[in-house]
């Protein structure tokens, strides 16, 4: 059975994921804007997929929050947009981040808590932000090759995204591609 002082911590990482990805799809968004300015619509296409997958993490932290008695809350930062390159590098740099040290410590401790519910949404946004850490990585590599429309396809359940228009069902979730949202 899960303590106050657990529960708490739980709450304080929830509502750390909640603000990050809030963030993250504001940044996103204006990264986006960027893009279509130096003429990169396949990044402006990816950086508008992430931010609609953000905000679905979000989502979903804040119904774990609500259900545990809080109140999701968020300090939107001022962004500082770059050119597209930087932006890009800015945004591996999170993703990273959240995968390789702030969501899996989160998850140890929402499984040593027993909040299935928190440790589930932030096992769906890891998993996503791999994914996005590769996406961006390949964009940066491929930054001055392509230049044309690129179609997204987001996960409304847990946020991953793809490319990918043969997926047959989300990796992550099992959601199955009918459902997925489509990013351009």
């Amino acid at each position: 059975m899960p303590t106050a002082a657990t529960e708490s911590l739980t709450l304080q990482h929830l509502q750390t994921a909640y603000d990050g990805e809030s963030n993250a799809r504001v940044r996103y968004r204006l990264f986006a804007v960027q893009a279509e300015i130096d003429g990169y619509r396949d990044v402006a296409s990816l950086f508008r997929a992430a931010a609609r997958a953000e905000q679905i993490h979000a989502d979903n932290h804040a119904r774990v929050i609500r259900s545990l008695g809080g109140e999701p809350r968020c300090a939107i930062q001022q962004v500082a947009v770059r050119e597209t390159c930087t932006n890009l590098e800015e945004a591996i740099k999170g993703e990273e981040y959240e995968r390789d040290v702030m969501y899996p410590e989160f998850i140890a401790e929402a499984k040593g808590s027993h909040q299935n519910a928190a440790a589930r949404t932030f096992a769906y946004a890891l998993e996503a932000e791999a994914e996005h850490a590769k996406l961006y990585r390949a964009a940066l590599q491929n930054l001055k090759l392509g230049q044309g429309q690129v179609q997204y396809f987001v996960c409304p359940v847990c946020g991953f995204t793809t490319s990918d228009i043969n997926i047959v069902a989300c990796t992550i979730c099992h959601n199955p591609r009918e459902n997925f949202e489509t990013v351009t």
